[in-house]
């Protein structure tokens, strides 16, 4: 068994095995992913994704190349707009609430086109435009939304299948409950990793090591602590084994900690999923993101979001903690007969939810009663009352049409009535049987609290000196400062590969052997 690397990977998810492919890639000729799940397991959170890639853009022409599922019929019947640096980072800065490290957000964004070419090309990731969930048929033309277009075939498994080739293609080793146990420093300078395999502790020796080994999201303990204690209920989406170990080890040595600490990317989860662990065969399907289409109401059948607010791949990541908030931490979907056809099958096929179907909204609130629902008489006049608003809404705009793929401004809000709480987009009368409803809770994802890193190499910052710890890298969900509150929908991914890329090639020329 050998105990010197070229380079060390703390991480078998897409951002670790991004850094140790770059690596490989960069000129390193023995590179290690140490990882403390089973075979099983492998893959972290990166398995468990719809494979989702958020990428600057210029539209369907500059996509097709790289993607597997479009036909030169179906592309004459595509309509995207481009999706800039400026709109990008536009939309991390919007939803993070400007306090997203500028520099950071500006080296993913810029990077970010570049590191999908290379994950297509290079790792062989079988990319797909994301007709089901980013686009919807509108007068025979698919006219996707929301600046994200790119999505990977059998998502977040097809993504881990395709770097697992690649690994082995490059003769990538992988240790498997292998935790790492502490960093080795040898004169202020990594040295290696402490790691712990078959019940004792190996040293190993590296002038790299790159932390990939993802968020606390998985403990309950640290959930508690930096997100407070009413997420100690939060389901966890993925994997369980996301327990903060990678941020206490990079303490031990003077890493800096940055970031959103008492925020996390969380989603409306089926109420009925796993409460510690994903799902390795069902994965992300456990995700009910049909909520513009229909209202959310917590258990006393009040409204708590504006459903509408914004496309949905710039709501989810902070809905789920809506739902926590709310009583016993759940809440009621409901639906219209004229939107259920809308609704993602693989969210919400027979065989994946279950179903809550009634005749008329009466018998349905009686339904609810068996499954939580505490006031029907409050239940059934919120319905009334949205429906009442929308109709009025209306009345003041007739020429008003429903469209998914923009902002199309039908709203409950109107000069006569406007609800409390509005919602600004995409408001339909929820007045025609059959009506459906899901019970939903909320998934954590992961959590945007980590590392300081150097946005150029990914190098971990000191706390003392504020420069890098010489052979420190980090990428994936241990980065700190990228993302605050919420984020648009498929960042992870991208951010994941674009500092990877960076740390393996950054290890490659500590060890000297850099091709580049």
């Amino acid at each position: 068994m050998s105990t010197h690397y070229d380079c060390i990977v703390v991480g078998s998810g897409h951002a670790g095995c991004s850094a140790a492919l770059a690596a490989v890639e960069g000129g390193c000729t023995s590179v290690l992913i140490v990882e403390k799940a089973p075979r099983d397991w492998v893959g972290g959170n990166g398995y468990f994704t719809a494979g989702a890639h958020r990428t600057v853009h210029g539209g369907l022409q500059d996509l097709l190349p790289i993607v597997r599922n479009v036909t030169p019929e179906q592309a004459s019947k595509i309509d995207m707009d481009p999706y800039t640096v400026e709109d990008f980072t536009g939309d991390i800065k919007r939803l993070g609430q400007d306090k997203p490290d500028a520099k950071l957000v500006k080296s993913m964004v810029e990077s970010s086109r570049e590191a999908v070419e290379w994950l297509a090309r290079i790792i062989g990731v079988p990319f797909i435009l994301s007709f089901h969930r980013q686009a919807y048929e509108v007068n025979g033309r698919q006219k996707f939304w929301g600046g994200m277009a790119l999505s990977t075939e059998d998502g977040g498994k097809g993504l881990i299948k395709a770097h697992t080739k690649a690994l082995e293609k490059a003769g990538v080793e992988i240790w498997f409950e292998s935790p790492a146990v502490r960093l080795r420093v040898e004169k202020g300078t990594i040295a290696g990793l402490v790691v712990q395999t078959d019940g004792k502790e190996l040293n190993l020796s590296s002038s790299s090591v790159v932390l990939a080994a993802g968020g606390y999201e998985s403990s309950s303990e640290l959930r508690a602590k930096y997100l407070g204690s009413e997420w100690e209920r939060a389901r966890v989406r993925g994997t369980p084994y996301n327990t903060g170990d990678g941020f206490a080890m990079a303490e031990a040595v003077g890493a800096k900690l940055v970031g959103d600490w008492a925020g996390c990317h969380s989603t409306c989860w089926d109420a009925n999923a796993p409460a510690n662990a994903g799902d390795r065969e069902l994965s992300n399907q456990f995700t009910k993101s049909g909520y513009p289409l229909g209202i959310m109401v917590n258990i006393y059948g009040q409204r708590f979001v504006d459903e509408g607010q914004d496309f949905r791949n710039f709501t989810y990541a902070k809905f789920g903690r809506q739902i926590l908030l709310q009583p016993e931490g759940c809440a009621f979907q409901i639906w219209g007969a004229d939107m259920i056809p809308f609704l993602r099958k693989e969210e919400y096929g027979d065989e994946i939810v279950e179903k809550i179907f009634a005749g008329n909204m009466e018998e349905l609130a009686d339904k609810l009663l068996e499954k939580g629902l505490k006031n029907k008489g409050c239940f059934l006049k919120t319905v009334n009352d949205y429906n009442a608003a929308i109709q009025n809404h209306r009345a003041e705009y007739p020429t008003l049409g429903w469209d998914p793929t923009v902002k199309d401004g039908l709203s409950t809000q109107s000069t006569t009535v406007a609800l409390e709480l509005p919602k600004s987009n995409w408001a339909l009368p929820i007045d025609q049987g059959p009506f459906l409803a899901v019970k939903v809770a909320c998934g954590i994802t992961f959590t945007f609290g980590g590392l300081a890193i150097d946005p150029d190499t990914a190098g971990v910052l000191s706390k003392e000196t504020d420069a890098p710890i010489k052979g420190l890298f980090c990428t994936g969900e241990m980065v700190g400062g990228l993302f605050h509150n919420n984020y648009p929908g498929g960042s992870g991914l991208t951010a994941g590969a674009v500092f990877g890329r960076k740390a393996g090639g950054q290890a490659a020329k500590l060890a000297g052997k850099s091709v580049k």
